[in-house]
């Protein structure tokens, strides 16, 4: 049977088996030390034996090996024990020379990415690259138990649509059958469709935008967590749940991958149990006193601005979360909610997390006949096959109801500490990359 790196320490004493990838080997004297990585980490062999050596002579790191041997207790090897007097079985060879190192640490400097993204099959094999895919897999599972205690159905929705969900040029066309169809924005329109039969609803899965964009934030295609939530009493209802959302999968990220957060140099991040909220005039208004530059006018916080609401935040307010709340009404989406209180701005908020937006939430228009005035308002025709299914939901009646969407991987992105969202996706796609 099998044995993996963090159960062989107890096995000490006694022969196992272990098989991995050949991660690293080196002489020393007589001996070879060679390093076999699993999926749980590393092991260390130590080859005494003339003939077993000479079958690690010429192979290259990727190969796939099986070791038999006897567990010795030794502290300063990987697993806290390693193997002697081995039996090597090379599985698969490798002869060519990896064009990665993937056992010392990888340069994430912003001119090596695309040499790394260029060999991700390989890059990703390093441990701490893994470990950043490990804490994602954590944080989506944390994502999933919250709203799973909170008695949300998970859905998955269609991802070749009729029109565009969020409107605009930013969409990707393809023909379906002769009929022209875009890929999904987001899942905008089903979410809300499916309050009206589950109540709270929510969908991890790819999204699709065709943003003309090589920053550090941007891709094509990336993970959207969306949720919706019907009968809310008002849009607190939603930043309530987004505070402890955000609060229990800190939570449980850090209790379950630890170890991987501190090779990545993580820092827990500090986070109120609700969340502070600032309303975007008064972040003009504060950014605009203290930098200088006058941002009064702008629609939504730029990249600059929300920077410095997380610094501020952070030291003022005592959380490196804050919401940014009351945005206007003039550029609100034709589903938006329009504050009852004050019918200038729209009852939505941007949460924004160490110096980037991470989640878009709204409260939704949900009477009918306001919606399709919205709608028409916004050039939208209510009888095009991207919009009339979606009303249908409303006219046969759907109560007060609110969501969002948060990118995964600049969640990721933000509780490891990386420079660039891209580096949080597996194989990114962006302007100039459609493979591998």
């Amino acid at each position: 049977m099998r044995v993996l790196s963090d159960q062989l320490k107890t096995h000490t004493g006694r022969t196992a088996t272990v098989a991995g990838w050949l991660h690293k080997k080196r002489a020393m004297g007589g001996l070879m030390f060679v390093v076999l990585r699993d999926r749980r980490g590393l092991i260390q062999v130590v080859v005494q034996d003339e003939t077993e050596q000479a079958k690690l002579h010429g192979i290259q790191n990727g190969s796939v090996l099986e070791v038999k041997g006897a567990v010795k207790d030794e502290p300063r090897a990987p697993a806290g024990a390693e193997i002697h007097d081995p039996v090597v079985t090379i599985v698969i060879p490798v002869a060519d020379v990896p064009p990665i190192e993937v056992d010392k640490p990888i340069d994430h400097k912003p001119e090596n990415l695309d040499t790394l993204f260029e060999h991700r099959v390989l890059n990703l094999r390093n441990l701490n690259e893994r470990a950043v895919f490990k804490v994602q897999a954590a944080a989506a599972e944390a994502l999933r138990g919250y709203f799973h205690r909170h008695d949300f159905t998970e859905i998955h929705t269609p991802k070749l649509l009729a029109a565009a969900t969020e409107g605009g040029a930013e969409v990707f066309k393809l023909d379906h059958f002769g009929q022209t169809a875009t890929l999904a924005q987001s899942p905008q329109f089903y979410k809300q469709m499916m309050v009206g039969v589950f109540e709270r609803v929510y969908e991890i899965g790819p999204v699709y935008r065709a943003e003309p964009s090589v920053t550090t934030r941007h891709m094509s295609e990336y993970t959207s967590v969306d949720a919706e939530m019907g009968f809310i009493e008002d849009f607190q209802d939603i930043l309530d749940f987004l505070s402890g959302l955000l609060n229990q999968v800190t939570d449980e990220v850090w209790k379950h991958r630890e170890a991987d957060l501190s090779a990545l140099n993580a820092t827990r991040p500090t986070l109120s149990a609700k969340l502070p909220q600032l309303p975007l005039s008064e972040l003009h208004r504060r950014f605009s006193e203290a930098t200088g530059t006058d941002t009064t006018k702008e629609k939504d916080p730029t990249p600059a601005e929300e920077r410095w609401a997380c610094q501020y935040a952070a030291k003022e307010l005592g959380s490196e979360a804050v919401f940014i709340t009351e945005f206007p009404a003039s550029s609100m989406k034709f589903y938006h909610y329009r504050s009852e209180h004050n019918p200038e701005v729209a009852e939505r908020a941007d949460l924004l997390f160490r110096g980037v937006e991470i989640v878009t939430a709204s409260q939704r228009e949900h009477r009918y006949d306001r919606l399709v005035e919205q709608l028409k308002a916004a050039g939208g025709d209510p009888e095009n096959p991207g919009f009339r299914y979606f009303l249908q939901a409303f006219r046969y009646g759907l109560p007060p109801h609110g969501g969002f969407g948060l990118g995964l991987e600049r969640l990721t992105q933000k509780l490891v500490g990386l420079n660039n969202v891209k580096e949080a996706a597996l194989f990114p796609r962006d302007m100039s990359r459609l493979a591998p």
